[in-house]
């Protein structure tokens, strides 16, 4: 195939691209961009299997059996709750493909043609490319281990601290940057660097990437996967650059791009810096029960809860992590249908850092069919909560948590939050007044017009449903 036709093909795919994230920006359109992104991905795979310089059509057909085959069975057992560990460990495989692929050209630059032609080394472009992939590669794939243990609860989601931690993560920094400059200088091994160079700079940053991610806790969790998101974009642009592929580039790009600006959204979302979240992340199980009051509280049934909501004009559901751990987001559509064939309105309002990844609650009430009509952000949903009859909170915490707009000391302040308390009602689904990922009481709770639903969150949505 011509570099001209291949070169027309990696556009129509970088275009195609462009067109998914457009269509990703919106749940209505969601769909139409997912089948973008899967066609430009078709093109740009098929085009480049069709350049003459492929070696093996074998090895490459071994390779998406097994890999296709593995991803389809994953796929199809998968619960959805799952989905932010998912997307971690995926995150983990782009960075390990980045590192792997830089390895295999670092070892073989003629098969690239990254060669000098008068020195018979490495080009410095390509160092400096190659060194930047592997670095951010590897950050990606360690902190993204670490980030699906977090989520899998493989290890603990409290924020994993130790003295001198951020100057020795400092100190690797300036090692790692060290050695690109290395890496791009050296002279002294067959291909220019020293393989100890190469196999130095991928070790740091390794171990970077499991220094960096550890301290963050629960709460942070939506912005790490934004972020590894972010991470695993610019290290497939920079093995593009390697490899002299646009597609990679472009797509890389994008990723990178876009995954940056998400994790931007999402820190503006809770009031912190993205360095803030990196030096000093809060949030985990063990230490969310570390603060309680003994104040009292009103608590109700799914009766209670069923006849207050049928005799309300307007709902608006929030939902939060607890939905997800119980899986209640069929049981919730269904109480909605409910309440609207009483007359009542319903709306969902989602908070951007609900949940434990970017879009987790939106995700969640899709598999269940909520019109997308009724779901609606943070900003669009705030002014209507004062001329609520009934907010029902089920499962989210710290996003409703009055203590944002009152409390300056506390950890979440200045944090916008779902402004809840000004409904007439609430009703707030939780097992127990134990806080969330936060680590600090909530003030709801305890409100004059609060109810507490004490439940495992399906099954109070359950016997509302039944009440009804």
């Amino acid at each position: 195939m011509s570099a001209n036709l291949t070169a027309v093909a990696y556009l129509v795919a970088a275009v195609l691209f462009i067109l998914a994230l457009r269509g990703l920006s919106s749940p209505t359109s969601a769909r139409r961009g997912n089948l973008f992104g899967m066609v430009g991905m078709a093109i740009a795979v098929i085009i480049t299997l069709l350049r003459p310089d492929v070696l093996s059509y074998w090895e490459i057909l071994a390779a998406l059996v097994v890999g296709g085959g593995i991803g389809t069975v994953i796929a199809k057992r998968i619960e959805m709750t799952a989905m932010p560990q998912l997307v971690a460990f995926f995150h983990s495989l782009v960075g390990l493909a980045a590192v792997l692929v830089a390895a295999v050209a670092f070892y073989a630059p003629e098969a690239y043609g990254i060669v000098d032609p008068i020195t018979h080394h490495l080009k410095l472009a390509s160092r400096v490319e190659m060194a930047l992939g592997v670095a951010i590669g590897a950050v990606t794939f360690s902190g993204s281990v670490i980030a699906f243990a977090k989520l899998q609860n493989l290890m603990s989601g409290n924020p994993i601290v130790f003295p001198g931690q951020h100057p020795l993560n400092a100190a690797l920094g300036v090692a790692i940057l060290a050695f690109i400059v290395h890496f791009a200088f050296d002279r002294g091994g067959p291909h220019g660097p020293h393989d100890w160079v190469f196999w130095g700079l991928t070790a740091l940053a390794f171990v970077l990437g499991f220094l960096l991610i550890i301290p963050i806790g629960g709460a942070d969790m939506p912005v790490i996967v934004s972020m590894l998101n972010s991470y695993s974009g610019w290290a497939a642009a920079g093995i593009g650059f390697t490899l002299e592929n646009n597609a990679l580039v472009v797509t890389g790009a994008l990723v990178g791009s876009s995954g940056a600006i998400l994790s931007y959204i999402m820190c503006r979302a809770m009031n912190r810096s993205f360095l803030n979240v990196l030096l000093g992340g809060f949030g985990g199980e063990a230490g969310a029960v570390a603060v309680m009051s003994d104040k009292p509280v009103k608590a109700g049934s799914a009766e209670d809860a069923a006849f207050i909501m049928k005799n309300a004009g307007g709902v608006i559901i929030v939902p939060g992590y607890g939905m997800a751990v119980s899986q209640a987001q069929h049981a919730l559509r269904e109480m909605a249908d409910k309440l609207k064939a009483e007359g009542v309105r319903v709306r969902y309002a989602i908070h951007p850092v609900a949940g434990r990844m970017p879009g987790h609650m939106n995700v969640l009430l899709a598999e269940a069919n909520v019109p997308y009509d009724e779901v609606f952000e943070l900003e669009e949903i705030n002014p209507d909560f004062a001329s609520t009859d009934v907010a029902f909170v089920i499962g989210a915490n710290d996003v409703t948590n009055p203590a944002a707009k009152r409390d300056s000391k506390s950890p979440i302040a200045g944090m916008p939050i779902l402004e809840v308390d000004r409904a007439k009602t609430v009703l707030f689904v939780k097992r127990s007044l134990a806080p969330g990922y936060a680590g600090i009481d909530n003030e709801l709770f305890y409100a004059d017009n609060t109810m507490m639903l004490f439940a495992d969150a399906k099954k109070v949505v359950e016997d509302i449903v039944k009440a009804l």
